[in-house]
């Protein structure tokens, strides 16, 4: 983040008691939200995965500690900080949390914390905003009605062979992080589980100054990125799995189950959802059955 001092005036208000995760940008600093800067400025206690970052961003936008400081909370020190964050919002305090960039809780030590917040019947707020996996979902031009975050890619093993699994054989599309180091490895793994002509997008920098967004094939993605291998932060996106062929007789029966209890348009939308099949196809199909 090297953008200038917002000259956008924040609120400082009193905030009911609770943890409040805040969304911070994932590049632009100008992504961070009004009422995030609101939160941050009103807290009563401030925890952020990196301080520095945190820091950095309220000097940005002239938000002001007032003698407060910023608690570390992460991967490392999660177990014996969350106790004591806890314990401040349930006597009575207003407890902002930030994670590095992105919305706190995605691929976030901030999931711990707000579970056990709840479970202790602390209120959770969320305060939304950026986040890589929808930014990455807003521009890679597959479809989006139906998604998968897998999360950061295991670099080996049985936890990396679920993962491309997953993605080989999901009915909405995948999204998951990635080094740019092994960015090719992956798009080339892919390719094996998933077929070269899937289609995919690798996102790399996005909402920053170099942001790019590669679309084709699997196969031709992982070859250019062999070749010229990415560099910055890389978000990878994976199109559903193909409808399996469905001849007309497994589609008949399934209509010709439904019909004995649902209506013609009911049975119809039913069977077309489950088979991936054009809902106008199979209603004209059931009208037939019907009579």
């Amino acid at each position: 983040m090297s953008e200038p001092m917002s000259t956008t005036a924040f609120r400082k208000s009193p905030l009911a008691p609770g943890i409040y995760f805040v969304a911070t940008p994932i590049g632009a600093a100008r992504d961070i939200t009004l009422r995030g800067l609101d939160i941050l400025a009103s807290a009563d206690v401030l925890a952020a995965e990196d301080t520095r970052t945190a820091r950095r961003l309220m000097e940005m936008h002239g938000v002001p500690l007032d003698g407060r400081r910023i608690i570390a909370y992460h991967d490392h020190n999660g177990e014996g900080r969350r106790p004591g964050l806890i314990a401040a919002a349930a006597g009575g305090q207003s407890v902002a949390y930030v994670s590095e960039a992105g919305t706190p809780l995605v691929a976030d030590p901030g999931f711990q914390l707000g579970r056990l917040a709840a479970e202790a019947g602390v209120q959770v707020f969320s305060a939304p905003g950026p986040s890589a996996v929808l930014a990455a979902l807003t521009v890679c031009g597959l479809p989006t009605d139906r998604f998968q975050f897998l999360g950061f890619v295991p670099s080996s093993g049985s936890g990396r062979k679920t993962l491309l699994e997953a993605a080989a054989s999901s009915g909405g599309t995948s999204v998951m992080f990635e080094s740019p180091k092994r960015a090719a490895k992956l798009l080339g793994d892919l390719a094996t589980y998933c077929g070269e002509d899937r289609q995919a997008a690798l996102c790399r920098e996005l909402t920053k100054k170099f942001e790019e967004v590669q679309r084709g094939p699997l196969g031709t993605l992982a070859q250019t990125a062999a070749a010229s291998p990415p560099r910055g932060e890389c978000v990878v996106v994976v199109d559903r799995a193909g409808a399996a062929k469905t001849d007309s007789a497994t589609v008949e029966a399934a209509l010709r189950q439904a019909l004995q209890n649902q209506s013609v348009k009911d049975a119809a939308r039913e069977v077309a959802e489950a088979y991936d099949l054009p809902r106008r196809e199979v209603y004209q199909m059931a009208l037939k059955l019907g009579d």
